[in-house]
């Protein structure tokens, strides 16, 4: 074996373990929370909605049911000033409540009806240290409106590859894996439920931080809302996230917290790598970032083996001399 394979393989074998060392850290953590409260495995393609209490008030606590008219006075008529975003669900506002509350609103057209109720409803008392809270909504004159509370420090996203990213985009180890650790537990905190909660569209750009870079995991369920649309979003946003999805998601739309787990291991290849992963690790490879990653996971994996069973193949090899 050249010494630049060995340095490859080396190199390769640093990132696997590093990432293998993450994952198992999550897994550990993911296990734990699956043997408190929680539900037998389904094969349906939508396991979040069985079982959903729909129409039933919550105890724990009430989605607030807003008025246009506050939501427009927040965000001074919903001013270009105050965008601050578009996603999937639609334009998404920097707003200040009445009451001095900073929150995040996702305005788009839509007709009023009462699973949309429901779905809020469902959302809003699942709250976490690591999760963003649906506070509200508001269904009038065609439109509806989420209402969040507002995360001050930006995406993860925003923070590795930007243009709001801090010191040159470089985040400390330390805090990448606080980060990692952090949208773990929300992630597994929405797995939890029972029924559990996917999320369906878990990537860098959905986890958020706040002002002392915890992480909050954001749109949990936001999918949900959208099953009857048939273009979620505009067509770069779902071209940049096919890569977040598992196999079976792209190819059946076979949505499971085996699929989120999918998407939090592309999560993180980002944050340790600290680009997107649908860019080319080096100048000279044409492939992205994850299938960089599984081709030398393989490689590994080929070259593990081969050093495993060295003595047989220098068997098989003095063998095949006679000949």
């Amino acid at each position: 074996m050249s010494k630049t394979l060995a340095a490859i393989l080396g190199g390769a074998a640093g990132v696997v373990a590093l990432v293998g060392i993450i994952i198992f850290l999550i897994w550990f953590y993911l296990s734990h929370k699956k043997s408190v409260s929680r539900t037998s495995e389904t094969g349906s393609s939508e396991p979040s909605q069985e079982g959903r209490p729909v129409g039933v008030e919550l105890s724990i606590r009430e989605a607030r049911r807003f008025e246009t008219e506050e939501l427009s006075l927040a965000t001074n008529n919903f001013s270009n000033k105050n965008l601050i975003g578009i996603g999937k669900f639609g334009e998404v506002y920097k707003g200040l409540l009445n009451d001095g509350m900073l929150v995040a609103i996702k305005k788009r057209v839509g007709a009023p009806s009462p699973e949309f109720v429901d779905e809020v409803r469902y959302l809003s008392p699942i709250q976490h240290r690591n999760l963003v809270t649906l506070l509200g909504y508001c269904q009038e004159s065609n439109l509806q409106f989420l209402v969040y509370e507002y995360i001050p420090n930006g995406s993860v996203s925003s923070h590795l590859y930007g243009p709001g990213r801090v010191s040159d985009g470089k985040l400390e180890f330390k805090l990448r894996l606080s980060i990692a650790l952090g949208a773990a537990k929300g992630l597994a905190h929405l797995h939890s439920q029972s029924p559990r909660l996917l999320h369906k569209d878990f990537k860098t750009a959905n986890v958020l931080v706040d002002e002392n870079f915890i992480a909050k995991v954001a749109d949990a369920g936001l999918l949900n809302f959208l099953r009857q649309v048939d273009v979620a979003g505009p067509s770069s946003l779902v071209t940049a996230d096919e890569i977040f999805l598992a196999p079976e998601v792209k190819e059946f739309r076979r949505f499971s917290d085996k699929s989120d787990v999918f998407s939090f291991g592309v999560f993180l290849l980002e944050l340790l790598h600290g680009q997107q992963a649908t860019e080319s690790p080096s100048p000279d490879s044409s492939q992205n970032l994850v299938e960089w990653v599984w081709i030398y996971h393989v490689i590994m994996k080929y070259s593990l083996w081969l050093h495993m069973h060295e003595h047989r193949w220098i068997v098989v090899c003095s063998y095949w001399r006679t000949f």
